[in-house]
């Protein structure tokens, strides 16, 4: 583990090989239960050029009303399939909080997908930490600070590896460059053919 700015905790490989498989496996039926969707900016309607569903009681969504927490799916009108439980293992070994996640973001990065600086600040607890697991292709990641002008650095996100943004680093601006898909994943999972990348992004919404 490793303290790449104050708050910011990168722990490389926190997900051994087999960890990773069985992962997958569990994503890829909560991809069966909850399609991908294509999430579009407020106002413009612009769509993300990632696709994206959920797990857990709640799921993040984003469309022409804005961003927000939903208990369905925009599509299917279901609730959201149950968080794996190795995800809540996660969160109790890396989050450090009190109270347990409630939405699991499920980011799916095609491999000319890139997810533009931003800050993750539509949740009523901004004390609780991010904790994001990567699986797949690898990605450049970019950090910077509170403020959307303050100075980035980008490092590679692999697969396997795990990334907490607390404490001062809770609301810094981050984003993905872009996909490495040269540097992809031993998994052998259909899910990532065509260097594919998932993002899993664990929050405490209330």
């Amino acid at each position: 583990m490793s303290e790449i700015a104050p708050g910011a905790f990168l722990h490389r490989g926190f997900l051994d090989e087999a960890a990773q498989e069985s992962l997958t496996r569990e994503i890829t039926d909560v991809i069966t239960r909850a399609p991908l969707f294509v999430p579009r900016m407020p106002r413009t309607g612009k769509p993300f050029s990632v696709r994206m569903t959920n797990c857990g009681s709640l799921g993040w969504v984003s469309d022409a009303r804005g961003y927000r927490y939903e208990p369905r799916h925009p599509e299917t009108g279901e609730p959201w399939p149950a968080m794996p439980r190795r995800l809540l293992e996660a969160w109790k070994q890396l989050a450090n909080y009190h109270s347990p996640p409630e939405a699991c973001l499920v980011n799916f990065y095609g491999p000319k997908a890139r997810m533009g600086l931003h800050q993750d600040r539509d949740e009523q607890d901004l004390e609780a930490p991010l904790v994001s697991l990567s699986l797949g292709a690898s990605c450049r990641f970019r950090l910077g600070g509170a403020r959307r002008a303050d100075p980035t650095r980008s490092f590679v996100l692999a697969s396997g590896d795990a990334l907490v943004l607390s404490g001062p680093a809770r609301l810094c601006f981050h984003g993905v460059d872009r996909i490495l898909p040269s540097l992809t994943t031993a998994l052998a999972s259909p899910v990532f053919e065509g260097g594919a990348r998932i993002n899993l992004t664990l929050r405490r919404v209330t």
